[in-house]
């Protein structure tokens, strides 16, 4: 995952009032599980370049919440030293409480209507080529906070026009007309991720559904058929892997063109245990079914996060697809 900050501007180092309260509530009760040791593949070393303290300290400067550091995102030392940045809009607390997730659950505050305006400054400021866009879940909002989406989306044109632009969205579930404001403000990648596959929706996504998440991406392809769509899963959660490949199909049914799979690694012992460490190897495997049967792009290895890499990779999609057409 890439560098993912939260622009709310939350007191640091002192506690606010949300601080102070459980940070998943509906989880207090649950079971412990315990942590699993994570294998020789998915270690990786203390981040240690300039590069990465400098923007360690532009977070801290800025007051700026990160997701990766509140996840524990394997891949933070890299990003920070790349510079690399996407930015999480709508706050920092999330309206449902996946069993796989660590972001704050409750009810969120207010959006704040400067925010696009400030990710503007900020891509252009920091010359960003490329930037994710992505939120929580805010069930609250009557458009889910899709308007606010192409609030950012319209803003970053304006003051970054040659930045490309990918959103990671919500599922928009139940909030009508949502995706089509979305789409209509055109990022040049849609990314919604399905997360795992249907059989474990239940226990691991408990608030989404599988199918309207594949119509969802179907749909963004119906409405422009120019546009770049991205979908990505975690295994070791205890999918089968005939379940995986039929994931793909169902993917490739809705024209997505880009798959990421990473290793799922569990936040706390009260989220969902990972049932298995998925081997580079089977990643490898994976990568090859996905690409046969036609995805433009396919990430997949233990330390892939839906934003790894994102710049690089919406680069190898325009050549891909300009290869598949010919040009």
């Amino acid at each position: 995952m890439v560098t993912i900050l939260d622009t709310l501007n939350r007191p640091a180092p002192a506690l606010s009032a949300d601080d102070a309260k459980p940070r998943h509530p509906e989880k207090a009760h649950r079971p412990d599980n315990p942590v699993a040791r994570k294998p020789a593949w998915i270690r990786v070393k203390a981040p240690t370049s300039p590069v990465y303290r400098e923007t360690h300290q532009v977070v801290r400067e800025n007051k700026l919440v990160t997701v990766c550091e509140e996840a524990g995102c394997p891949n933070i030392g890299e990003c920070w030293s790349k510079k690399h940045a996407s930015f999480m809009i709508l706050g920092d607390t999330c309206t449902r409480a996946c069993a796989f997730c660590n972001v704050r659950t409750g009810m969120p505050g207010a959006v704040d209507k400067n925010e696009p305006e400030g990710i503007a400054t900020a891509v252009a400021t920091m010359g960003l080529e490329h930037v994710v866009i992505t939120s929580v879940d805010r069930d609250d909002l009557d458009d889910g906070g899709a308007n606010h989406f192409a609030d950012v989306i319209a803003a970053i044109r304006a003051k970054a026009p040659k930045t490309t632009i990918e959103v990671l969205t919500p599922d928009f579930l139940r909030k009508e007309g949502a995706l089509e404001i979305v789409v209509k403000a055109k990022p040049d990648v849609f990314n919604h991720n399905l997360e795992t596959v249907p059989s474990k929706y239940l226990k691991v996504r408990p608030g989404a559904r599988y199918f309207h998440s594949i119509r969802l991406l179907q749909r963004v392809k119906e409405l422009d058929p120019t546009m770049f769509t991205k979908s990505g899963i975690m295994v070791g959660l205890g999918e089968e892997r005939n379940e995986v490949l039929q994931l793909m199909d169902d993917l490739r049914t809705a024209d997505v063109d880009f798959l990421t799979i990473g290793q799922y690694l569990q936040p706390s012992k009260k989220h969902h245990p990972v049932l298995s460490f998925v081997t580079p190897e089977e990643f490898k495997a994976y990568e090859k079914i996905a690409y046969a049967k036609g995805f433009l792009k396919v990430s997949a290895s233990p330390l892939t996060r839906s934003s790894h890499h994102a710049g690089e990779d919406f680069a190898d999609l325009r050549a891909a697809r300009a290869a598949k057409l010919g040009h």
